[in-house]
This record gives C-alpha cells, structure tokens and sequence, in this order.
C-alpha cells in the first residue's frame, strides 16, 4: 500500500487482484475506510513496540515515536487514517496504555499522562504528515533564496528528534515540579 496506491483502490479492484468475488470482502470489511483502519491496525502492531526499557522514559517515549513517525511517512494509507480519524484499533490503544503507563511510571499524575501523551501524539503525527508532504519536494534551481531550503530542513527526521526531545524536556520539568 505504498506510493497512494490505496487511493485507487477499491474493493472490487482488491477483491479482483486477489482472485475473489468482492463479497468475500465484504464478509470481513465493511468497506475500502475499514479495510485501511484493518491493515494500519497490523502495521501499527508490528511496528511499536520499542527496544528501550520502560525505566528509561525519555528514551522509551523516544522510540515509540520515532516508530510511529517512521510508519506514517513510510505508508501513506496509515498516515491517511490517522489524519481522517482518531485511530481507537487494538495496536493504537495497546501503544495508547503502554505509553500513558511508562509516563505515569516517570511521575505524572494520570490527567498529565494524557495530557503528555496527547501532546505528543498531535506532534508526532502533525511533523509525520508535513514530513511526508514535503517528500517529494524539490527546490527551484532558479530561486537564489536560501529561505526554502532552511525551511525544508526542518521536516528531516534528526528535526523531529530535535522537537520531540524539546517536548520531553518540558515533559520533564512537570514532572521535577510535581515532585520536587
């Protein structure tokens, strides 16, 4: 499902690709939107889970991010369904209750868990999406202004690590002053 090729697809052109009727589709999915929720479902379930250990918090938040930001700008139909909707699939709220844990676990109180998670969840997501638009993005030989290209780098991976541990930081410093 790479490349956008998803946005083509349909369930009869899938059902026909795989040498069945469209109905035997439809016997687990409802339609193309469910097909897509299903298969970043799987996608999401082999991709994060982190190697860092969970005492390490900054580190362990780290990776399940960086996972998640991989996964979204290297598959474009899981990025179309985070941007379409809050994603409540298994995988999604196994990684949802792990990280709200591992940042209870560091220190916050459970409405500052949330509160963090979801900060981090929007920034991860919103750098994935613009990271992902600019791809393909080329400068304009002609433009002598370096604006552009100063502008471009900041969607690069090494940047989303630079905002990412700006917000653990900030995290941090809630944490410190919860319990001085």
């Amino acid at each position: 499902m790479r490349g956008g090729h998803y946005e083509q697809m349909t369930i009869r052109s899938l059902a026909a690709g795989l040498g069945v009727a469209p109905m035997a589709l439809y016997r687990h999915v409802r339609d193309k939107d469910d097909l897509l929720i299903e298969v970043t479902d799987r996608l999401l379930a082999d991709a994060w889970r982190p190697r860092a250990r969970p005492s390490n918090w900054k580190a362990w938040v780290t990776d399940v991010a960086e996972r998640l930001r991989n996964l979204l700008v290297t598959q474009p139909a899981a990025l179309h369904v985070y941007l379409r909707q809050p994603v409540t699939s298994s995988a999604a709220i196994a990684r949802m209750d792990a990280t709200l844990g591992v940042l209870r676990g560091a220190g916050l109180t459970p409405e500052d868990a949330s509160r963090a998670y979801a900060a981090i969840q929007t920034y991860t997501i919103g750098f994935a999406a613009l990271e992902a638009s600019r791809l393909r993005w080329q400068p304009n030989p002609d433009d002598l202004d370096p604006t552009a290209d100063r502008l471009a780098a900041f969607t690069t991976p090494g940047q989303f690590l630079d905002g990412l541990h700006f917000l653990l930081d900030g995290i941090e410093r809630g944490i410190t002053n919860l319990n001085p």
